[in-house]
């Protein structure tokens, strides 16, 4: 009887073995894989669905990284890959920002705008970022002149011909309503002046106050309508009324926000990418458009270089033709490669299983070119990647827009580097120093090529040589809070002006200010 007792208890001992055994192994094995949804854009409002199935691109992705990686803690490692240095947390970490806070409200001698003079019609010209600024600018220049401001028009004949209107861009509604207290804004100009004569004006760029209230608003007296015919860089920097500054960042940061369909989308993005755990944005300037303008050839075949080259021939407004790639590239004047970017990011201490968003367009000659980066980082997520076919559709073929994502998920990003200083790296730069100063490594180019061609000609290899030089070199760039950087000395005029950093790159001092602390008393 006993024997048999003991038989029972050492079968049901092993019954629980096997139970216990097998839990663990499910817990081991088991992963999280990150889903994205194939419905309509959510509004706001909206719960974040997961959807059934992944696209067959997004499921190659996340074969190459394995899923149950994607939420770990990424582990210490020093420069040369073994544990222990350099921290996780210090990568992500964000730099002091030594209490400085948006400060954009005016002063107490602030007035409402007064009655009208005239119209301003603006035309914009440009990419996304070129238009967003030279917007913020014009408003400006409406309360300089006080001008009643027509709603800009978008730049339809640019390199990408987008024929998005102003509203399908940005919150037009908003616009006007949040400016309201500062200038008159109307949507188009009345009948009655819709076909009337006006004075057509090439602002000069850079230009003070001096020259609008003389020059242009002297145009009232014979005209009712000026039409500026374009709006990139046509104020100054610096050296403006303190109430204009802070109007240039009311308008740029509060006033010209994304339309509704696009920041639903972006945050969505944004939502998608979190999912992978925090995640470098990485503005990578290899576009076509790019390399042609640019004429840098680094990592490009012949055939590839001499498509490009007959581009930028062949595209009239883009003055100049004659380009040597090597002088520009040693200059610091030429976008990362993504192969160069492979190596920046692992020279800095990134991991492979750092999770990666490309906020590009169409990335010259494809993957063949992006292979080497994603050897090094398999994590590699684009807007066309997070998002379905048919929620990118009303954006697709409209450049401006699909731009406007890319600025968004940017914005939001726990660490943005840019992989050439173009209008969306300053832009969005500024934007992050007036949100609070978030992570941003902007890349000393000229710095770089040096230590790449080093190690091509074999004279440097990878490891903690060049990650200690990487790491020193970019210790100071990486968006701490200081003040706009004013002109090159020695230079002269227009290039003397051209020459400093621009407004919306860094809004300090101008919108910025250091937190004013209650004085505690004891008793």
């Amino acid at each position: 009887m006993q024997k048999k007792r003991w038989i029972a208890l050492a079968a049901l001992r092993k019954v629980l073995t096997c139970a216990i055994c097998s839990i663990a192994l499910v817990a081991l094995f088991s992963v999280h894989v990150p889903v994205f949804p194939s419905s309509k854009v959510p509004n706001f409002s909206d719960p974040f669905k997961l959807p059934t199935k992944l696209s067959a691109e997004q499921s190659w992705t996340l074969e190459l990284a394995p899923p149950h990686l994607l939420k770990a803690p990424l582990p210490s490692r020093k420069l040369d890959g073994s544990s222990g240095t350099v921290e996780t947390d210090k990568l992500w970490k964000p730099p002091p920002n030594r209490d400085f806070v948006p400060c954009v409200e005016p002063s107490p001698n602030y007035t409402s705008p007064t009655e009208s003079r005239g119209y301003l019609l603006v035309h914009t010209n440009g990419g996304l970022n070129q238009m967003r600024a030279g917007i913020c600018d014009m408003v400006a220049v409406a309360r300089i002149i006080n001008a009643t401001l027509v709603i800009p028009e978008l730049d339809k004949r640019s390199f990408w011909k987008d024929s998005s209107n102003f509203s399908d861009v940005f919150d037009e509604d908003h616009f006007i309503n949040a400016l309201a207290n500062d200038v008159k804004i109307i949507t188009k100009l009345p009948k009655e002046l819709a076909t009337g004569t006006r004075a057509v004006k090439h602002f000069r760029s850079w230009s003070g106050m001096d020259y609008y209230q003389e020059e242009i608003a002297s145009l009232w007296e014979e005209y009712e309508v000026i039409r500026a015919a374009k709006s990139d860089s046509r104020l100054a920097n610096n050296n403006l009324p303190l109430d204009i500054q802070k109007l240039r960042c009311r308008a740029c940061y509060e006033a010209l926000r994304f339309a509704p369909q696009i920041e639903a989308m972006g945050k969505l993005l944004v939502d998608r990418m979190r999912s992978f755990g925090s995640y470098i944005a990485l503005h990578l300037r290899f576009e076509e458009d790019m390399l042609a303008f640019s004429g840098c050839t680094q990592d490009l075949s012949p055939a590839e270089a001499d498509e490009l080259r007959i581009i930028r021939e062949n595209t009239s407004y883009w003055k100049e033709k004659e380009i040597d790639p090597i002088e520009r590239r040693s200059k610091g004047f030429c976008p990362l490669t993504p192969k160069e970017v492979g190596i920046f990011l692992s020279a800095l201490g990134y991991p492979s299983k750092t999770p990666i968003y490309i906020a590009a367009g169409k990335i010259y000659g494809g993957d063949s070119h992006m292979a080497a980066l994603r050897s090094r980082y398999p994590i590699l997520m684009s807007k066309e990647m997070l998002a379905s076919v048919e929620e990118l559709e009303p954006f697709t073929n409209h450049a401006s827009q699909m731009a406007a994502l890319d600025y968004i998920v940017s914005v939001e990003s726990d660490v943005f580097i840019p992989s050439y200083s173009g209008n969306m790296a300053r832009a969005v730069e500024g934007h992050r120093r007036f949100l609070g100063h978030r992570k941003t490594i902007s890349p000393d180019r000229k710095a770089l090529v040096g230590l790449f061609d080093k190690l091509e000609q074999g004279t440097l290899e990878e490891g903690k040589n060049l990650s200690d030089r990487v790491i020193e070199i970019h210790r100071k760039r990486q968006g701490s809070p200081r003040k706009r950087k004013g002109p090159i000395a020695g230079l002269k005029g227009k290039e003397k002006l051209r020459s400093e950093e621009p407004f919306y790159e860094n809004p300090l001092p101008d919108c910025l200010c250091r937190k004013e602390f209650p004085v505690q008393t004891t008793l």
